[in-house]
């Protein structure tokens, strides 16, 4: 086995001459690979004495090869041979123990079952598995969300060091298996929404609204996943009690602005709505098998209620750790986390947020800058998606259905107004030159390229001459003024080419 720095990271997937020559492995075979790999990597772990997580931890990555006959130090297997990757071991052996997962039941729950797999129901071309106890979802990542996710862990480990109670997502261990000329990188998280609980709605939620409708395809789905105009359309608010409206949005405003210190943006709330009304509760063998094992703070409920240093678990076994809302007269379950917080707001983001604003109203896009979008998504969660119950509504319950009719009827005259409008934002693309979309174009893929090279060689430089403080939360994501002018000038530059 060896370890070695994490300057290589994300590199080397494409396949090399040698390895075309090897036959590819099938979907089952890499998910034994995934969990044979884990279940090596954790069991190695357990030789190493338990110490401090020091700055050098973050950035390690052990490396060793699993042939199918095994090894001196390897077991044999039926599967492709293979090489594993570890990242940061020891730092996120302090992440399950943070959480009090115990190293056996880590492995019972990856390595026990088969893993199932799950539909993606984004626009990212990863792979979701679940474990067959529900705790755990195992996501494929692309290489830069690999490497951002590195840099980002010594200012992870400082923020679940302050707070464990937290939506974002919980991060368990980072693996990379090559197998038949593939590269899979794999990010090990909590799961979110229950599968022994059905979900009525399910909704991915921005604040957002550009292109935040599901698709046709999507609506086809026996479990669709709808969007933000989806949930205005369906919703008039989902309604908690004060105490627990102003915790959760307590959560909300503390992770946002976690995020938006480490330059992240375009993240989501995945929201689960079960309706206790309509169907009792049916929980089959699985759910049997999440209560045996208790992973702190992993609920929904836990995660936004409670002393931080209280370690009691706040669910019980019929909720699943759902929080108790309203919607109109029927009773709800919620479950909801962030994801999607590998991305960063660099120039390829800064671009991108540029080229669509040519077209539609800049706030309204997905992609903007960090604080800006943190403020648009707590807004829209704050007002539009849950609300704070009121003592006193009895003596409006006309009037409330005075403007729910007044509601309806404005939307019937102001929808084709939308539309026209709409569809004129959408012709002024067309009303471009041809020439001038390719030039537009090229400039981007230009400036894109010179910007990857010149941050390349500033980090190189920097990483050499310059001595990391072990205060410091998160020093590998820092950048230098003359890169931000160069962002600031590269984009102004592409923006005023668009107006001429």
């Amino acid at each position: 086995m060896s370890a070695s720095p994490a300057s290589t990271l994300g590199r080397g997937t494409k396949t090399s001459k040698a390895s075309k020559d090897h036959k590819k492995p099938t979907p089952a075979a890499l998910k034994g690979a995934i969990q044979l790999g884990i279940g090596y990597a954790v069991g190695n772990l357990s030789s190493k004495p338990d110490r401090d997580v020091l700055m050098q931890d973050f950035s390690v990555v052990e490396s060793v090869f699993l042939p199918s006959e095994g090894s001196n130090l390897t077991p044999a297997h039926h599967f492709p041979d293979f090489r594993l990757k570890t990242y940061a071991p020891l730092a996120f052996r302090y992440f399950r123990e943070l959480f009090g997962i115990k190293p056996d039941d880590y492995l019972y729950s990856i390595c026990n079952e088969p893993l199932i797999e799950l539909s993606n129901p984004g626009a990212s071309s990863s792979w979701f598995y679940l474990t067959s106890d529900d705790e755990f979802i195992i996501k494929t990542v692309q290489p830069k969300e690999a490497e951002f996710l590195q840099k980002l862990l010594p200012g992870y480990y400082m923020n679940l060091n302050q707070n464990p109670r937290t939506l974002l997502p919980k991060f368990y261990g980072l693996y990379c298996i090559q197998c038949g000329g593939i590269t899979v990188r794999v990010v090990v998280m909590n799961n979110v929404l229950p599968r022994a609980m059905k979900m009525h709605y399910k909704y991915d939620l921005k604040g957002s609204s550009y292109k935040r409708r599901a698709s046709r395809k999507e609506h086809s789905k026996p479990s669709p996943t709808f969007k933000d105009l989806d949930f205005q359309d369906m919703h008039e608010g989902l309604v908690f009690d004060p105490d627990t409206y102003s915790a959760l949005m307590k959560t909300l405003q503390r992770d946002c602005r976690v995020l938006e210190s480490f330059k992240i943006m375009d993240y989501s709330l995945l929201l689960g709505i079960h309706v206790l009304d309509r169907k009792p509760l049916s929980r089959g063998s699985r759910c049997d098998s999440r209560r045996g094992q208790k992973v702190l703070y992993s609920t929904a409920l836990e995660s936004i209620q409670g002393n931080v240093k209280d370690p009691e678990p706040v669910a019980d076994d019929d909720t699943l750790g759902g929080i108790p809302a309203k919607h109109k007269d029927e009773s709800l379950l919620i479950f909801l986390g962030i994801i999607d917080i590998l991305q960063s707001y660099r120039f390829v983001k800064k671009v991108e947020h540029s080229w669509k604003a040519l077209v539609h109203d800049g706030d309204t896009v997905s992609v903007h800058r960090p604080s800006f979008y943190a403020d648009r998504f707590l807004k829209f969660m704050g007002t539009t998606v849950f609300k704070k119950s009121h003592p006193l509504r009895g003596a409006s319950s006309k009037r409330k259905k005075n403007s729910l009719y007044a509601k309806s009827v404005s939307q019937e005259i102001l929808s084709p107004l939308k539309e026209m409008k709409e569809e004129k934002k959408a012709q002024s693309m067309d009303n471009l030159d041809g020439n001038c979309k390719l030039f537009l174009l090229f400039m981007f893929v230009l400036l894109e390229a010179l910007l990857d090279l010149f941050v390349d060689g500033v980090e190189d430089r920097r990483a050499s001459s310059s001595t990391i403080a072990l205060d410091d939360p998160l020093p590998s994501l820092s950048r230098s003024q003359s890169d931000s002018e160069l962002d600031v000038y590269l984009v102004s530059h592409v923006i005023s080419i668009a107006e001429s």
